[in-house]
């Protein structure tokens, strides 16, 4: 029995080991990939917003919770009332009655690291929170300015929701450890409630209240961003029936408060049993009920009219989020609906652009004419872009040769050989060969150029993509497979020979035991074929990688491919965006 103990906890202490390894080991290469691409900077600001968020809300956590443990101690009765219960919790008393001090500290400490670790994903909005820049701008119902919306609200919201939820946790742990020390009975002839611990918990039960009058005065700004009535924002209901509701609740939930302080000097929980009793019916009916009825007998038979300003309010603003309220209307009154030779003529380019391939479907072609069937292939869905072909702006399709593997191949060909994609395929959208298929411009392994075409492709390697997951070491004592050529034999290729500068280097041995805890895998570790001049890429997907570099914006779910200065780079529309402008949808 002894023996098994001993290796259980062996064990599980060596798999917390290897959990902790792998999550110092998942920090370090991510800080080492932000580095390697100069954006370090990136990482130390989240980085370093989540620690102070993780410490100040672990530190209020723990002095709310501890400071009341501490009070309900004080609080504890000189002797604990005999008993059925008591002779329960004799056995605690005996095994932590003079520990009592430690297990106080050790249970808020745990409750707080909880707390704190929970809130790591609120960095943004604190960033927000702390770093607001005014818009200029107000809102049509409260005059205040949308910055404090966008980059206010947010915060403070979670804040006090949070502050609600410790509260409320704090006020059943402090009712337990009251009951354990004897301050609350539910089996006794006497008092079930000391009056000192009635007047604790009539204190904690102020506070939610007065918290939840906070949440209250918040939920009138959510009125802006409502979806009740025809459009976005506060409407009709909302502004004559909710927004009163609201603030009744608030002046109730202040009421509650003074109810609960002055319940401390009374016997009974009356006063706080009425102070409930009228938020939950006044929450029900004005809260619910009320503007239900506004809505279903006042609006909705005469919408057009209740709702007109409010309309108003709401084009108006979603013009001014999109800058669209600086537009000069043009009545164009001098024109002809009939085309003419002389017009066609006149816009020859528009019109020999005209589609006869469609970017949705020809895909397939694509990969049958010009993929790589063992481990080459094109995206779903090929791009649409611009380029001077024999002088003139012609639009083309273009699909990069993205790497797709055999998850089944070995670690070294998975890793180590099929490192890159190759190349792209470019044919106009406009024209086919007499075959029906595309009129390549740009295409083949290797890379051929039609001369019309006025770009370059130097630097054909691919080793980010659409969709590319896993890891790639590069610089390593055996060479890359650039392609198979149209005899079947491999093409060789090494990073360091085109010039390549990206990865992260792995010359150390903790890098490499970094790489194999991160990876689950012990190649990158014990692997001849990595050397001190290695590099590896990671995060290959382009639109995670943008993601990881600029958290803050909201990225197009298409990158596209362009061919620019002889390299294949990758263009991502990436936007500023909130949902919180008032009236705005």
């Amino acid at each position: 029995m002894k023996f098994r103990l001993i290796a259980g906890g062996l064990g599980l202490g060596f798999l917390v080991l290897m959990v902790s390894l792998r999550g110092v080991a998942g920090f370090w290469t991510d800080y080492l990939w932000f580095d390697a691409l100069g954006h370090e900077d990136v990482f130390v600001s989240v980085f370093g917003a989540q620690v102070v968020l993780v410490a100040l809300f672990a530190v209020v956590f723990f002095g709310i919770l501890f400071t009341n443990l501490l009070v309900a101690d004080r609080l504890a009765p000189a002797i604990r009332p005999p008993g059925p219960e008591e002779d329960l919790l004799r056995g605690y008393h005996l095994l932590v009655g003079h520990r009592r001090w430690l297990v106080r500290l050790v249970l808020s400490g745990l409750f707080a690291l909880v707390a704190g670790l929970g809130v790591r994903g609120r960095w943004e909005e604190w960033l927000l929170f702390t770093n607001p820049v005014d818009f200029g701008q107000v809102d049509a119902q409260f005059g205040r300015d949308i910055s404090f919306y966008v980059f206010r609200m947010p915060f403070m919201g979670f804040v006090v929701g949070w502050l609600f939820g410790t509260l409320i946790v704090t006020l059943v742990v402090t009712a337990l450890f009251h009951y354990i020390n004897g301050g609350i009975r539910l089996q006794t002839t006497g008092e079930r409630v000391q009056p000192a611990v009635k007047a604790h918990l009539s204190v904690l039960l102020g506070l939610v209240a007065l918290v939840r009058a906070g949440d209250y005065w918040l939920a009138r700004f959510e009125l802006t961003t409502s979806d009740r009535g025809a459009v976005a924002g506060a409407t009709y209901t909302d502004v004559k029936a909710q927004l009163p509701a609201i603030n009744l609740l608030i002046l109730i939930s202040l009421l509650a408060v003074v109810l609960l302080i002055v319940n401390i000097r009374r016997r009974g929980w009356v006063l706080p049993a009425l102070a409930v009793g009228l938020w939950a019916f006044v929450a029900l009916v004005m809260g619910n009920i009320y503007p239900a009825v506004i809505q279903s007998l006042r609006v909705e038979p005469a919408e057009s009219e209740k709702e007109a300003p409010y309309i108003a309010r709401n084009i108006e603003s979603t013009r001014t989020a999109y800058g669209l309220d600086a537009i000069t209307e043009v009545q164009l009154t001098d024109f002809d609906n009939q085309v003419t030779a002389i017009d066609l003529e006149a816009n020859g380019s528009t019109v020999r652009n005209i589609r006869t391939l469609d970017p949705l479907v020809v895909q397939g072609t694509f990969d049958r004419l010009q993929g790589e069937r063992e481990f080459y292939a094109f995206a779903d869905e090929m791009d649409t872009d611009r380029y001077v072909i024999d002088g003139e702006v012609t639009q083309v399709l273009l699909g990069t040769r993205e790497l797709e593997l055999n998850e089944t191949r070995s670690w070294e060909n998975q890793h180590v050989a099929f490192t890159h994609g190759y190349g792209v395929a470019m044919a106009p959208v406009s024209r086919v060969k007499g075959s029906g298929d595309p009129d390549f411009l740009v295409g083949d392994l290797p890379v051929s150029i039609d001369p019309s075409v006025e770009v370059t492709l130097d630097r054909p390697q691919l080793y980010v993509g659409e969709g590319l997951g896993g890891y790639a070491v590069v610089g390593a004592s055996r060479d890359e497979v650039d392609f198979t050529d149209e005899n079947q034999e491999t093409r060789a290729v090494r990073y360091d020979e085109i010039g390549g500068e990206g990865g992260v280097g792995m010359g150390s041995l903790s890098r490499r035991l970094a790489f194999a805890l991160r990876f689950g895998q012990l190649e990158p570790l014990i692997s001849n074929f990595v050397t001190d001049e290695s590099r590896i890429f990671y995060v290959r997907d382009v639109r995670e990688r943008v993601e990881k570099l600029a958290p803050f914006l909201h990225f197009d779910a298409d990158p596209y491919a362009v061919l620019i200065d002889g390299r294949i780079v990758y263009v991502v529309d990436g936007y500023t965006t909130t949902d919180r402008y008032p009236y705005a949808q």
